[in-house]
């Protein structure tokens, strides 16, 4: 699959079915994480991986308790930094644009996996550090849910190109 197709494809997806992510198929996802870029090749991406139900089950509990959907998710990942100091010369905070292009990846590459994701940005900073186990320096910029669609939504409205687009 190209990646405009998987572009096109992608869904948020709120129902998993109970069904193992292959590992190869978690690591070709990581792998995609890894090749992001980001600001001066900083690499300053990080990601916990999380399979074990008693700790979704935790991190859904105390720390997105109005987000039920995770418990059905076979893995949550969390992006974060270490260091969130970074601010680029245009003003935005460097970590969250390279968080934001590193999830990014791992959602198209779970489209061409046959998984599905949807973004958490609706969680408890520092109870999800806690629960994972994070430094007080961690910066936790998304969760992510990833496994096998256990659902098949229309796509969303989307503003017409005419309406989003500028040229000069």
């Amino acid at each position: 699959m190209d990646v405009f197709t998987a572009i096109q494809k992608r869904r948020s997806i709120r129902k998993y079915l109970p069904k193992e992510v292959e590992r190869e198929k978690l690591l070709r996802i990581l792998e995609a994480a890894r090749l992001a870029p980001s600001a001066a090749n900083r690499q300053p991406c990080r990601f916990v991986v999380v399979t074990n139900k008693e700790i979704i089950e935790k991190l859904v509990k105390e720390c997105a308790p109005h987000q039920p959907f995770m418990l059905s998710a076979p893995v949550i990942i969390a992006g974060y930094v270490l260091d969130a100091s970074r601010v680029m010369r245009c003003g935005i905070p460097a970590h969250i644009v390279d968080v934001s292009i590193a999830l990014t990846h791992i959602h198209l590459q779970a489209v061409e996996e046959g998984l599905g994701t949807c973004w958490i940005g609706s969680f408890d900073q520092e109870k999800a550090k806690e629960v994972l186990q994070l430094p007080k320096e961690a910066v936790i910029v998304e969760l992510m849910t990833l496994g096998y669609p256990a659902e098949n939504p229309d796509p969303r409205p989307r503003l017409p190109l005419e309406e989003i687009v500028k040229f000069y």
